[in-house]
């Protein structure tokens, strides 16, 4: 089955960095556009950025030009790097894996990412 893991999370000072990787299995990692989402209570889950699987790269309007995103399909790798870290980017943050054939996502667990002021 689908599995998503993510690893990365934590606490981070503002004004800091964090990278966040997500492995995918039981699928191919490849063939699917890749994605990371955040939700922050009380909000709606959001994107923040995605790698399609051409590499063709989204990003949200939240963290655009403060972060980079990456895959790497022969470790089944996406990678997610922000910069310029606020406390407005305190959330759970949530790898996607979109398959366009049959218009399904799936999800990871989430990883909580928490920015002291």
């Amino acid at each position: 089955q689908v599995q998503l893991v993510e690893s990365g999370g934590g606490l981070v000072q503002a004004g800091g960095s964090l990278r966040l990787s997500c492995v995918g299995s039981g699928f191919s990692f490849s063939s699917y556009h890749m994605g990371w989402y955040r939700q922050a209570p009380g909000k709606q889950r959001e994107l923040v950025a995605l790698v399609s699987s051409g590499y063709s790269e989204v990003y949200g309007d939240s963290v655009r030009g403060r972060s980079s995103i990456s895959r790497a399909n022969a470790m089944n790798t996406v990678s997610l790097q922000i910069d310029s870290l606020k406390p407005d980017d305190t959330a759970v943050y949530y790898c996607g894996a979109y398959d366009a054939i049959t218009r399904r996502t799936y999800w990871g667990q989430g990883t909580q990412v928490t920015v002291s002021s």
